[in-house]
Parts: C-alpha cells; structure tokens; sequence
C-alpha cells in the first residue's frame, strides 16, 4: 500500500453515528434467540446488504480454530483466497461452537444453509461467527427460529442491537462510524461511511484480528483490493491489541462493500488514490474499535499505549511492544500506580531483540523515566496524579534502529481474576 499525505485527508473525515449499519445498503439486527438463558440479553446478530455484495475476511491462526471459522473461510475461498460475494453474516453470542468437531462444522453449516433460504442467496453466500464458551455442542434448532426472526427485525438503524447481541464479557458495545468526501479519480465528491462494530474483552492477543468484528463500507470496491485492504488493516490496529497474550479460537473480522453510495462509479481498486483514501478511513474506524477492546479488557481500569521507537526493524519493535505490554509486572504496577520504570526495562530485556541497554530511554505518561538506560529523577507525587488518566502511555526508544511500533493493553487487576475465574458459571 502506498503512503498518502494523512495530515490532509485527516481534516475531511468525521465520525458518524450508526456503527455498522452507517454505511448505505447495510441492514442489521440483535435479537434474544436463547443461545443464552437470560431473556434480558441479545444473544444474535444478523447484518445482511441489500443485495449481495464483496466480502472479505480475515482469521485465527489458532490450530483449535472454531467450526464458523472454518465454514466462513471456505466460503471465501480458502486460506488462499479470503474473498467473495456475501449476502449475510450470522453471529451468535454464548457459545463458541469450538472443539465440536463434525457436529459442530455439521452445526454451522446449517446456519448457512438456513439463512440462505432466509435471506435467498446460495448457502456459500453465507459468512458465520460465535463466540462464547469453548467445547459446547451449539444445538441448530435455535438458529431455525433465530434467522427468520432477526431477518423480520433487520433495520438500517440496527446496528446498536446488533452490537450488543455479540458481547460476551465486554462490558459495553463496541461501534464507530466515519465519513469522508472522496477526492480521488472517478470518485470525486462522492460520499463514502465506513462502520464497524465488534467484541472482544478477553482472551485477547489476536494474530490476526480481534474475537469478532464486521466492517461495512458504502464505497464499491473490487473484491480481491477489500481482501487487501482489510488485511492490511488488521496488521496495523487489531493485530496490535493485547489484554492477556491469549489468541482466540474464534477471532474473526469480515468486510462488506456494498457499493450503495455510488452506483455508476468504477469499483476502487488497490494502488489508487481511492483505495488509499478508503484504507484510511478503514483504519480510523478499526484503529477506534482495537482500542476500545484493549480499554475494555476483563477488569481493566486503565488503557494503556506501548509505543516503542529505535528497534532495529519492524519484527523486533513488535516483539519488544508485545513484551511490554504483556508483562504482567508492567500491567500490576500500572493498576497499582506505581511508576517502576523497571519493570519496563525488565521486559524489554527479556524478549530478545537488539539494542544495548547505555542507549535506552524511557518515559512514562510523559515523564522521562530513564535516560542512556540510567533512572532519570522524578516527582512520585506528579507520577500519581497522571496515573489518574484514562489512558496511561509508555514509550520506549531502544536507540538500535529507525523501526517504531505502537500496541494497545491495559493494566490487570483482581477482577480479571474473578471474571476468569467464573467464567462458565
């Protein structure tokens, strides 16, 4: 993907309400369909485009992948491919449908093969995801009543419910929508959305995306450039998102283009200036929703933001981010409020990558830390009154290269503990 001047595009974009269904030719539902016992929670989302649209999707690398997942994944082609034409995405929330073997694939094969004749496409058409408990049998008879009843609730204001319908331990919803004029040409003066909605609050350290997210765009796009697009975009924010190291079995991120905002437009493809525009705005909203997952982590209190700068190459800033923000001495302390900058550099020093520690230097939310890998004086007092932030931000700068990266977690308390801890109860 070629580089674009932002700082310009920056002022044309603007956040919009909607999530998901933003974007024109986008209907969703959230209903309570008794995947879960409590009537008062919605428990499945349907999000289905006017008529069948370009979709993509990305996957978990975890080897205990989810029966949706493999079901999803072929019905875009393959590991290979990861594109097609899709009429629907079908998500329920309560169970993972994961380590069910036949029975489970057999299951999810099924949710295709009724929302097809739902929404009236081919059952390939159709893209599936769950999330929930692991190693549970997810009993089909419920998604046959389900489907039919979301498809009736489907609305193009429906995303909020859709949203809500797929949480599973988050404690809110998680949707951002933007906007932007388009420059590019073939496509000047059009307006374009781009929304998204997704869960995710543990068993988050995505090698790929995040738990579950659905990404939807106006902007008519070739099928194999919205491959590209999301791909790319997914290294760049949800791949950067950590609360606990733990990638899940079920992650899953999909995009659709329905093309509703310019019918009679050439369809953008990748290394124009189109493309670069819409991968912006692509970025901002997946950026806000990756984010959102790591300030909503299973007890968090903070958010907090490892940039590390001066790596010898992109690998070893990712590792040296990573190892940060997984250390769970550098998340306590943050939930303690204690500014031990040494902590940091225990985790930079453990993970590998090159530097010489005479060349590091740290800074806490703000503060110089430490200077030439030496502590630098601080004010405690100053130090506690800034861990009453929301977002607390650690940058490092290894001083061995020009490679830099940023990756989102958040501290670990007692109640990651306790949610964890009685989490099928």
């Amino acid at each position: 993907m070629k580089t674009m001047n932002t700082e310009l595009f920056d002022i044309k974009i603007r956040a919009v309400e909607g999530g998901v269904t933003a974007a024109a030719g986008f209907k969703a539902a959230g209903i309570h369909a008794g995947f879960r016992k409590n009537p008062e929670r919605l428990d499945y989302a349907l999000v289905v485009p006017d008529k069948p649209c370009p979709g993509a999707g990305v996957f978990t690398t975890n080897r205990f992948c989810a029966a949706p997942v493999q079901v999803s994944r072929a019905n875009l082609g393959g590991a290979d491919k990861g594109y097609g034409i899709i009429a629907g995405v079908s998500v329920n929330s309560g169970n993972a449908n994961a380590a069910t073997g036949e029975t489970g694939l057999a299951c999810a094969r099924e949710t295709c093969s009724i929302a097809s004749q739902v929404i009236g496409c081919e059952p390939q058409q159709i893209l599936v995801a769950s999330t929930g408990v692991i190693g549970q049998i997810l009993p089909i008879d419920t998604f046959e009543t389900a489907i039919p009843a979301a498809y009736e609730a489907l609305s193009a204001h429906g995303g909020a419910d859709a949203a809500r319908a797929i949480m599973t331990t988050d404690t809110h919803s998680k949707e951002y929508a933007v906007s932007y004029v388009s420059e590019a040409a073939g496509h000047a003066g059009n307006v374009y959305m781009v929304g998204g909605m997704c869960k995710g609050s543990g068993m988050i350290m995505p090698n790929m995306a995040t738990m579950i997210a659905v990404i939807t765009t106006d902007a008519p796009v070739e099928p194999v450039a919205l491959h590209a697009l999301l791909l790319s975009t997914v290294k760049q924010t949800f791949n950067k998102v950590t609360v606990d190291s733990d990638t899940s079995t079920n992650d899953t991120c999909i995009m659709l283009a329905s093309g509703a905002a310019a019918a009679d437009a050439e369809p953008i493809v990748e290394g124009s200036d189109a493309f670069d525009e819409l991968a912006f705005a692509v970025h901002e909203v997946c950026e806000s929703l990756a984010r959102n997952i790591a300030a909503d982590g299973e007890g968090a209190s903070k958010l907090v933001t490892v940039n590390v700068t001066g790596a010898v190459n992109d690998e070893e800033a990712d590792i040296a981010a990573r190892a940060v923000a997984n250390s769970p001495l550098v998340k306590t302390c943050i939930a303690g409020h204690d500014c031990n900058w040494g902590r940091v550099a225990m985790a930079l020093g453990k993970c590998g990558v090159k530097f010489n520690q005479e060349d590091v230097s740290i800074d806490m939310m703000g503060m110089p830390v430490c200077r030439d890998g030496l502590t630098v004086p601080f004010d405690e007092d100053e130090a506690l009154r800034r861990f009453e932030a929301p977002e607390i931000v650690i940058s490092a700068d290894l001083g061995a290269g020009d490679a830099a990266t940023t990756v989102w977690t958040c501290d670990l308390t007692h109640e990651y503990i306790s949610i964890n801890g009685d989490y099928r109860s």
